[in-house]
């Protein structure tokens, strides 16, 4: 070669041209990146002799030595590398390769996120991760319930969000586009380093930055489609309705025989068809990236607009992002920022019920609208119609609702490599929100005749508030290594979060107009607060491997809380772990397993998601007192503080095996794990003669351990024009309360004033508590047979239900009631057939959960019959004598055919169809150099769920509308179902 020569290529996959390769001169810093082309050129100053060798390399590709041979122009395809293709991962604070893993680590890349068009990160978990619960609400803009590993406390569940190293309150405000990939950490080894936080299992975001690339890249996601419901429930038409008003009543309603009212019995009101439509979703995602050796940039904007299956009920999302990094010498300098504003139109509420249960009880020859009336509805008289359901399309759609929010969530580093191996990094990240909720209900009179539902005045209400995080975490990481062999990391780091929020609630009512939508003085309630929660923390965390065969970790943390008293502020966490890479000894060589890893883990994490200031009495203002037959207003305790309160502690032990055969043609990980809970945080409910206005006390009582195996397992064949691959993953949860204290249960959700669900030892937390039925009375015999210690009662007759008398008392109380159902899965699955030939691609996502119980209050108002109101079609089958019926009793029967028992209770296992997908890439010379790529495609979502769930949807999650929590997941209460959906869309990168 001459004295100065330049070198120059192309770099392909087998995709084509493959942007930001690293070139490098064996031995030397000479070097360069592949273009946005895949195009190189690489400047040589001498000869670099006959041996001189380039080094091609990229992440998740085998890297190529090349012989330069005196040639000027070297063109390489690069292979892909299924090890390599998940080698780094994120972990807490860092990053670590997959081979030097001690703990349980799921991992969810950009291609499964995107494959799913989703509004929310929470959904796409779904399915995709073994251990992973996520029971979604079919309302747009409401955040799923996730749960990693199972319940482990009575508390608060929620995992802990980490988004680019910065604590958020979720994943509600980022773009799913913006994702780069998802580690969900399960265990002590990878948990613990969180502290007071990883108890409930860790998700750590890691979105979209740019690479280096002389060509800046444009790339643009667009899809949209439909999105409906088509299950119904089968409910009595007028002609079934009237005669069965006819058969149960003892006064038949006016609106029936009054003939004045005749013209009402001529309409045919679908209310199922009323309040449900088909809603548009569109989404669009502009991104611009680039870079060069030093430095890197991406930013994105995005666009989401549901349109819910229900009506008025809507989600708007307007998200910008932007991310940068810069390398000087030994600084590298960073940002992240994610903006988010959101509009969510809810679904509401009227009287304790949901819009679906109005639905389904009110009356189907009512109209929906009567321009007569004030307001423009037309609605039920408890005198003239027998019932009070109020017209759920004026529930929904009168007046209007909207919650607005603000997100920012950024954060700011700097990372200074002092010495070799040891780096410094500073970083501090915000979260901040702020929201906006309003509703105005103008006055409204759905009869003429005297409607149950009218008001004479409008009604206002406006909720405000802020809510900021700011954390700042210091750290110091080194690694080094010792002859060759052993591998250290040593990190350790100092973090501070501070809280803060505040509130303010307002209402009034407008009795001259319902056209000025402003808070006035007329009627008017007003409250705010304001809190502010402080947490710090010490970590020390050290990683050992030994030649990547041996692996040793281990981690304390030191953590103090603003949310428990001085004596008991400060908890200590810690963990050990060791792994064996037996894929890599001597005598695996020439086995056709590649990958065998033997691992184990053992520590403890912490919570603290209890409510701020609980460890202290506060006071109440506005309490009124009775004195001289007045109200007068004074102020009290609120509650009753616990100066005694202290952390909840849970103890994971974990044991798995990760296997690849033939260079991962074949995958598994198996994992066992067995987590304890300890001194759980719980308000215990206190007596009501103690006189508080906050009627429960926070307190430490008992334990819960939960236990359950694990398996991900993988086909991936990469090689010729047909590829494809199956994935599917598996978890069982199994939880039990090992005590509670002192107090032998604990009331959880409820239902018309009953509880549905409870704590106490030796049960699954939460579970479902009732009578157990036993068909029928068919003739007073068998009513007397059950109650000989009471046999003069009356209530109960032939034609009620006959309940199991579980004491054997001669009689049906509350002391019978027995365990009748679990809400939680015990087995979740998600499975993944991905299929590609040339230009097209199509994938299947199936997602499923098994061993769950439902508690369908539906029933209760489809076949309860404890007054009038529409029914399902099961009705007219009741029992009407000996013999008629063994499971729909009498109408009006007697109260305890209404009690919670299983009745109610119905299986809630199924396997759904989550997504199918189909695509076309198109050939790059299509469109010449001005498009890069380009695909067209279209998916459907939940187009198929099999189940025995008689209800509208066997995913019942989180009660968004009637704010019960935890305790009442698998109640439905009438919950938005999910709806099914069609999208096309288009991505094209420039």
């Amino acid at each position: 070669m001459s004295a100065q020569e330049t070198i120059s290529g192309t770099v392909t996959d087998a995709t084509g041209p493959l942007p930001g390769v690293n070139v490098v001169l064996e031995g030397t810093t000479t070097g360069t990146v592949t273009d946005f082309d895949g195009n190189y050129t690489l400047e040589l100053d001498e000869d670099p002799g006959p041996d001189a060798r380039l080094i091609f390399s990229y992440v998740g590709f085998e890297t190529q030595r090349v012989a330069i041979n005196d040639r000027s122009v070297i063109n390489v395809n690069m292979v892909s590398d299924a090890q390599a293709l998940d080698d780094v991962i994120i972990v807490g604070y860092g990053t670590q390769s997959r081979a030097e893993v001690t703990g349980a680590i799921s991992s969810i890349d950009t291609e499964e996120i995107n494959s799913l068009p989703v509004a929310t990160a929470e959904q796409a978990l779904q399915g995709r991760a073994s251990g992973v619960t996520v029971i979604n609400s079919g309302a747009p803009g409401n955040s799923p319930a996730v749960r990693i590993r199972g319940l482990a406390t009575p508390n608060n569940n929620d995992p802990l969000y980490v988004i680019d190293g910065v604590i958020a309150g979720g994943l509600g405000s980022l773009n799913p586009n913006d994702i780069q990939n998802i580690q969900v950490l399960k265990d002590a080894s990878t948990t613990a380093v969180y502290g007071s936080r990883g108890a409930n299992g860790v998700v750590l975001v890691t979105t979209k930055s740019g690479r280096a690339s002389e060509k800046a890249q444009l790339s643009l996601d667009v899809y949209s489609g439909v999105q409906f419901l088509s299950n119904r429930y089968d409910l009595l038409n007028t002609d079934q309705y009237i005669q069965y008003a006819r058969e149960i009543s003892e006064t038949v309603p006016p609106r029936i025989t009054d003939p004045q009212y005749s013209d009402f019995l001529d309409n045919e009101t679908d209310w199922q068809d009323e309040i449900f439509r088909t809603g548009i979703l569109k989404s669009i995602t502009l991104g611009l990236s680039g870079g060069n050796e030093n430095s890197n940039y991406r930013f994105s904007g995005g666009y989401l607009n549901q349109e819910g299956a229900l009506i008025e009920t809507e989600y708007e999302r307007f998200n910008f992002r932007s991310n940068s990094n810069f390398t000087f010498g030994k600084l590298r300098l960073g940002q992240t920022l994610n903006t988010a504003i959101t509009v969510q139109n809810p679904e509401r509420s009227d009287g304790g019920r949901s819009v679906l249960e109005h639905a389904i009880k009110s009356a189907p020859y009512l109209t929906v609208y009567n321009e007569d009336n004030r307001g423009g509805f037309q609605g039920p008289n408890t005198v003239i119609d027998g019932q009070d359901a109020a017209n759920p399309v004026r529930v929904q759609t009168l007046g209007n609702a909207a919650n607005k929010g603000i997100t920012l969530l950024g954060s700011l580093f700097a990372e200074y490599e002092i010495i070799d191996g040891l780096v410094f990094k500073s970083q501090a990240g915000l979260d901040y929100y702020k929201y906006n909720n309003n509703i105005f209900i103008p006055s409204f009179d759905d009869d003429s005749d005297g409607s149950t539902g009218a008001i004479n005045y409008a009604q206002i209400t406006k909720n405000s508030g802020t809510n900021q995080s700011l954390t700042l975490t210091n750290s110091l990481n080194y690694k080094f290594e010792v002859a060759d062999l052993h591998n250290f990391e040593i990190l350790v780091l100092a973090e501070d979060q501070r809280i803060d929020g505040e509130s303010l609630d307002a209402s009034s009512q407008n009795n001259i107009t319902d056209e000025v939508e402003e808070l006035s003085l007329n009627q008017a309630g007003l409250s705010s607060e304001s809190f502010e929660y402080r947490r710090i923390g010490y970590l020390g965390r050290v990683n050992y491997n030994y030649d990547q065969r041996y692996l040793l970790a281990g981690s304390f943390r030191r953590d103090a809380s603003s949310r428990f008293g001085a004596n008991n502020r400060w908890g200590d966490f810690w963990s050990v772990a060791a792994g064996w890479n037996v894929a890599k000894e001597s005598f695996m060589e020439g086995s056709n397993i590649n990958n065998l890893k033997i691992r184990g883990s053992w520590g403890t994490t912490g919570n603290d998601l209890i409510g701020n200031y609980r460890y202290s009495t506060s006071l109440v203002t506005s309490f009124l007192y009775p004195i001289a037959t007045a109200a007068v207003e004074g102020t009290t305790a609120e509650g009753l503080g616990n100066q005694d309160l202290k952390w909840e502690e849970v103890t994971m032990k974990n044991i798995g095996v990760d296997i690849g055969i033939c260079n991962n043609t074949f995958t598994a990980s198996l994992e066992y794990y067995s987590n304890r809970s300890d001194d759980l945080l719980y308000e215990l409910p206190l007596p009501l003669s103690l006189g508080y206005n906050v009627p429960t006390i926070a307190s430490n009582v008992g334990s819960v351990e939960t236990k359950g195996f694990e398996a991900d397992l993988g086909y991936n064949d990469y090689e010729g024009d047909f590829t494809w691959s199956a994935n599917v993953n598996m978890g069982t949860s199994k939880n039990e309360v090992l005590s509670i204290g002192n107090l032998p249960e604990v009331p959880g959700g409820f239902f018309e004033n009953e509880y549905l669900t409870r704590i106490a030892p030796g049960e699954a937390l939460f579970h479902f508590y009732g009578l157990k039925t036993d068909g029928i009375y068919q003739n007073q015999a068998e009513v007397d047979a059950v109650f000989t210690a009471n046999p003069e009662q009356t209530a109960i007759q032939p034609g009620d239900i006959r309940f199991v008398d579980i004491n054997g008392d001669g009689n049906i109380t509350a002391d019978d009631k027995t365990v009748i159902g679990n809400p939680y899965p015990t087995l979740t699955m998600g499975l993944n057939l991905s299929a590609q030939y040339k230009n097209f691609d199509a994938s299947i996502f199936i997602q499923g959960a098994y061993g769950q119980d439902i508690y369908n209050t539906n029933i209760y108002d489809l076949e309860g019959m404890p007054r009038l109101f529409n029914s399902g079609v099961a009705v007219l089958d009741r029992w009407t004598g000996p013999g008629t019926s063994n499971t729909i009793p009498r109408a009006l029967g007697a109260p305890q055919n209404l009690y919670a028992s299983d009745r109610f209770i119905e299986d809630g296992s199924y396997t759904r169809l989550k997504n199918i997908n189909i695509g076309y890439t198109f050939d790059e010379d299509v469109f010449g150099d001005s498009v890069a790529n380009l695909r067209i495609y279209v998916s459907g979502q939940n187009l198929i769920t099999l189940t025995d769930y008689s209800g509208l949807d066997p995913e019942i999650g989180v009660d968004n509308v009637l704010f019960q929590g935890t305790g009442a997941i698998g109640i439905d209460r009438g919950l938005y179902p999910q709806p099914t959906s069609i999208t096309f869309g288009v991505q094209l990168g420039f």
